[in-house]
């Protein structure tokens, strides 16, 4: 598959270290889970970012990208949570504040696309309280009940349920189908599951 516009990959890693302006963005080993569990949960006192667990990084890391400095310094990090090929996440993605304008959260989120991208995922959906720096990536503002899978997996156990400041966003079609099943949210708002058998190969 082509690379994307977007990225320009140093031909010696690329598979794992994508560069851009005296930036790396690479994927996580699980020895940045700590860095990664400080930038998120020092952003989860104001509601920024829900708190995760550091056993819960952990568990996750291979969905993280990391930025760093070309000296290996730690800049922020960002994630990618597949539900199917129709719907991926945008998760966790921050920047520590003294790296801030220099270009390391755009560069997660190409990151995070061109994977994306490469999984053959057909939509990326996000939820932000910054809408203005996704919609340069494509991405526009959506109903949150177009995206069932999301409610089901984070936004029933939230204590913002009925009261999120967040705005929705997808980059791609819609989602057709979900493949979590619902437990509190009423059936009605939700997007309906396509039904159907899958006919055995020959």
């Amino acid at each position: 598959m082509p690379t994307s516009p977007l990225l320009t990959a140093s031909e010696s890693t690329a598979s794992t270290r994508l560069r851009e302006g005296g930036g790396v963005v690479r994927k996580a080993k699980l020895p940045d889970a700590v860095n990664i569990f400080d930038l998120v949960n020092s952003l989860s006192g104001d509601g920024t970012l829900l708190r995760r667990s550091y056993a819960e990084i952990c568990e996750n890391v291979r969905d993280f990208a990391v930025a760093e400095s070309e000296s290996g310094v730690f800049l922020g990090c960002g994630a990618l949570h597949l539900y199917g090929p129709h719907l991926a996440e945008v998760r966790s993605i921050v920047v520590k504040p003294e790296a801030k304008g220099q270009g390391a959260g755009g560069r997660l989120l190409r990151s995070l696309l061109e994977e994306a991208e490469e999984q053959k995922v057909t939509a990326v959906c996000l939820f932000t309280r910054i809408p203005d720096f996704f919609f340069h990536f494509g991405f526009r503002v959506v109903d949150r009940t177009t995206l069932p899978d999301k409610i089901y997996k984070d936004c029933q156990t939230c204590p913002r349920l009925y009261a999120c400041d967040e705005v929705a966003m997808v980059r791609g079609p819609l989602p057709k189908i979900a493949v979590l099943g619902p437990s509190r949210i009423a059936e009605p708002e939700l997007v309906k599951l396509q039904t159907g058998t899958i006919s055995p190969s020959r």
